[in-house]
């Protein structure tokens, strides 16, 4: 069975009468991840248990709880007997200001990522514009898409998954992570190419999902040049996209994709 996966017994039911019957089918994982760091209880998280050390890696670094991969120390998982897991991060003792500040128990959904997050101006915190620039043409951009199915081993098992790839400029795959939640996939990714040792910002990012802002500020704080979606952007999505340099291409077809402008003014 592939990891984040579980087989289950069930009855199928058809529209033409046609008697039921009785099959085996693979359904995605879900479990609680509770994420402790430097022993303080951090989050909450519904994520699938696989690639966890990934998960912790990529969650800290998008949480801006660290810079670099170096400033974390260690990063150990384990189920425990009342459901779910702990993932327990250990990072530098010189880093752990920003953790002490803004440690809070909060409880995230996987269609949620800001959940528990305690004010506006936390919402909206200033970024940096991405400073890193790839030249990536459109048929790039159709390869990843048309190749991603193949890299989603998880997804294809129980079509229940979210992918996250990195992709080089000429639409090659090179990471692929998945999770029943969009956000954890993307930092399932930033989390594996960072223990990696690639440069996020030499590549650009393909997602199975919705463009929600949560995905945009993931993207940022990585520097990712370009961030390519399978569906829709909203339009906090596109504002924070224009506004911190980032490329954003949403509805992303093996036909057809569509790159954010500007807003445009109605009379």
């Amino acid at each position: 069975m592939v990891e984040g996966a579980r087989p289950f017994g069930l009855r199928e039911h058809f529209a033409d009468g046609s008697p039921p019957r009785d099959i085996e089918r693979a359904l995605v994982e879900e479990a609680p991840i509770a994420i402790e760091i430097n022993g303080l209880g951090y989050a909450v998280m519904m994520a699938t248990p696989s690639d966890l050390e990934d998960y912790a890696m990529g969650f800290c670094l998008s949480e801006q709880l660290i810079a670099s991969p170096a400033e974390m120390v260690s990063a150990f998982a384990a189920p425990v007997e009342a459901g779910g897991w702990v993932l327990r991060v250990q990072l530098a003792v010189a880093n752990a200001a920003p953790l002490i500040e803004r440690a809070r128990l909060r409880l995230a959904e996987g269609s949620c990522g800001l959940c528990g997050i305690e004010s506006l101006e936390q919402v909206m915190r200033p970024l940096a514009r991405v400073a890193a620039t790839l030249d990536v043409e459109p048929a790039a951009m159709f390869r990843a898409a048309g190749a991603l199915g193949d890299w989603q081993i998880l997804g294809k098992v129980t079509r229940a998954a979210h992918a996250a790839a990195l992709c080089a400029a000429d639409g090659s795959i090179l990471l692929v992570r998945e999770d029943i939640g969009r956000h954890n996939a993307l930092d399932k990714l930033l989390g594996a190419a960072a223990r990696q040792g690639l440069n996020v910002g030499d590549h650009f990012i393909l997602l199975t999902a919705r463009c929600s802002f949560e995905l945009v500020q993931k993207a940022v704080i990585a520097g990712a040049p370009l961030l390519v979606t399978i569906s829709a952007a909203s339009t906090l999505a596109a504002d924070q996209a224009a506004a911190h340099g980032l490329r954003l291409v949403s509805l992303a077809r093996h036909d057809s994709l569509l790159e954010m402008g500007q807003p445009l003014t109605r009379e």
